[in-house]
């Protein structure tokens, strides 16, 4: 009977258990998918370095780039042969070892462990892994990866282009800057010292609060009768582990008295939308798929994203987009991902965050051509529909289930997702009789006042309730015109969204001094879901310049993104909530800021 347990007990070690009989480890890491994932459901098998010979048996690490998880096996083993994974988050110095460890059972000849992950992009730390093997004696793999490759690899030479991102550093004569090329790669140099100067970059994953594994990358001295000495090319974003946004800073040695300095911290980048899109990914969440704590916002920064990939031709953050759907679909309880319980298909009591989700994944069928996504974006819309009701003001959809009210955000942005969904659906009526009538309920309702500005909502009694005009009901209601406009062809329709755009452009409530400002910027107190509304006004003037060509609307998104570069962004690259002076910054602005930026970006 002790043999048959300890037979049992070491077969167990190589096969898989159902989720909710696993221990999960105290260190468990959790990327894509998280720690002690089985092999068979990797997306792909790759062999980044040469399997290690222990004694006759095979020591192999197998990796998922598109999982970027790892798992190691022993093969041509006998029984107790054993192999598991180390892995290092400060470069090789040390390890978490014994990773999944599995021993080959009695009449086999190989086992393996089962899935871990390189890198751990919650926590902004880079991972490098190996396979380990003992059959009578132990041995290990390579590591993999010790060099990234972005836009070039680590230690590569002939930089395309040299800026200098932040002011260099000062050190008894000498001179330390960083620099970055055009395409986002960094490297130091040191000017006007001596021979036995030393230059090096530190490289961190989480803002230069700490840098493991990314000290002294580059390390040289300045040779003998010359002054100066510069690294070679290191990059900044990880797209294999999920890494974006790092941070880098260059530094120096006198040769004399050892003393050193640094510059400050900075995100190197290709461009201005480049450097915000990274700065905003470093806030997502893979395993969860979203931005933290924000479900309506994290929509919208989704939707900013395939803007952005859609307007530069980027396709390294595309894989981003299945992950949300597929992940996010399902039931959720309140508080989980919204103070709303989720029922499913993204639907919520709250119509307009339903209907955010419809725009973003109307929006991830014109990127990827998936009919999925715009199978969900109807199956959101019918739901919507249930909440029209001409019983109350002769139309119009309720903000929420529990038909409180009426307003501008939730037809906005009924009328943007009705007539997208018509032009896209082969043969439809009845998509665009829906648009057609929310569109001329909404611009007879009131909500748009004498200044040609979107006042929030109305009243019961069916007026102008007189409350905040906030940007994105602005935005929403150019993009809802735009879309029925491309449906209809109507020139009164294309009119309209002029005038609104008029209106905001002009407004010295929503752009005094030229710049895009919300009511509640001057005083700094924008809550979660106002830091976002820029943004999204900014999205639908890029559309509005787009489908016209009409220079005044160019002109005034370059106006906004010049403004938000020079004004309102530090030395990482995050940007805030007031594009004429800074404020506070989260991945909310972020986003916000990234959609002003692109609506200055040339179309391709």
């Amino acid at each position: 009977m002790r043999r048959l347990l300890l037979a049992l007990a070491v077969l167990s070690a190589t096969l898989v258990v159902p989720a909710y009989a696993r221990v999960v480890p105290l260190a468990q890491v959790c990327s894509v998918a998280c720690d002690t994932l089985d092999p068979s459901r990797a997306q792909e098998e790759t062999f980044p370095v040469p399997e290690k010979v222990i004694n006759g048996r095979r020591v192999v690490l197998h990796v998922s780039d598109k999982d970027s998880m790892a798992w190691g096996s022993i093969d041509n083993g006998v029984a107790n042969d054993s192999v598991w994974l180390d892995r290092s988050w400060d470069g090789g110095a040390t390890w978490e070892g014994l990773l999944g460890k599995a021993w080959i059972p009695g009449g086999w000849t190989g086992t393996r462990t089962l899935m871990y992950n390189l890198a751990d992009p919650a926590g902004h730390r880079r991972g490098m892994i190996r396979a380990c093997g003992d059959a009578a004696g132990v041995d290990c793999t390579a590591w993999a990866y010790p060099t990234i490759c972005a836009a070039a690899c680590d230690g590569s030479d002939g930089p395309s282009g040299d800026n200098q991102p932040i002011p260099s550093a000062a050190l008894s004569g000498r001179r330390i800057a960083l620099h970055i090329d055009n395409r986002g790669m960094a490297w130091g140099t040191i000017d006007t010292g001596n021979a036995g100067d030393e230059v090096w970059l530190d490289r961190s994953w989480n803002e230069g609060a700490s840098w493991p594994g990314g000290s002294s990358l580059g390390r040289l001295s300045v040779g003998s009768g010359s002054t100066s000495v510069k690294t070679k090319l290191y990059a900044t974003a990880d797209p294999r582990s999920k890494l974006y946004g790092g941070a880098v800073r260059a530094c120096g040695r006198a040769v004399e008295g050892q003393n050193g300095t640094c510059t400050a911290w900075a995100r190197p980048a290709a461009d201005r939308t480049s450097a915000a899109a990274d700065a905003l990914m470093y806030s997502y969440q893979p395993y969860t798929a979203w931005w933290l704590s924000s479900w309506w916002n994290s929509a919208v920064a989704l939707t900013t994203v395939m803007d952005y990939q859609q307007r530069t031709r980027r396709t390294d953050l595309r894989w981003i987009v299945n992950e949300m759907y597929e992940k996010n679909k399902g039931v959720f309880a309140a508080g989980v991902k919204s103070g709303d319980a989720l029922e499913g298909n993204f639907i919520s009591r709250a119509i307009d965050d339903t209907e955010w989700w419809a725009i973003a994944w109307i929006q991830a069928y014109d990127l990827t051509g998936d009919r999925k996504y715009l199978d969900m974006a109807v199956t959101i819309a019918n739901y919507v529909h249930g909440y029209w009701d001409t019983g109350s003001c002769g139309g119009g959809v309720w903000w929420d289930r529990e038909r409180t009210y009426k307003n501008a955000v939730t037809n906005g942005l009924y009328i943007r997702m009705t007539a997208a969904l018509h032009n896209r659906l082969s043969g439809d009526s009845v998509w665009l009789q829906r648009a057609t009538t929310s569109w001329n309920w909404f611009k007879n309702s009131g909500m748009i006042n004498s200044a040609g500005l979107v006042n929030d909502g109305i009243t019961a009694s069916c007026t102008n309730n007189g409350q905040t005009v906030w940007t994105y009901n602005q935005g929403l209601a150019i993009g809802g015109a735009l879309e029925l406009w491309r449906a209809t062809g109507d020139s009164a329709v294309l009119a309209k969204a002029r005038q609104l755009g008029d209106a905001a452009m002009s407004s010295s409530v929503l752009s005094p001094g030229g710049i895009l400002t919300e009511s509640c910027d001057p005083a700094g107190n924008c809550d979660d879901n106002q830091k976002q509304f820029k943004g999204i006004f900014m999205r639908y003037l890029m559309d509005l310049a787009d489908s016209t060509g009409d220079a005044s609307y160019k002109t005034y998104a370059q106006r906004q993104a010049d403004s938000i570069w020079q004004n309102d962004r530090d030395t990482l690259n995050r940007l805030g909530q007031r594009w004429a002076a800074g404020g506070v910054r989260d991945w909310r602005t972020q986003a916000s800021a990234l959609g002003g930026l692109l609506a200055a970006t040339p179309k391709p």
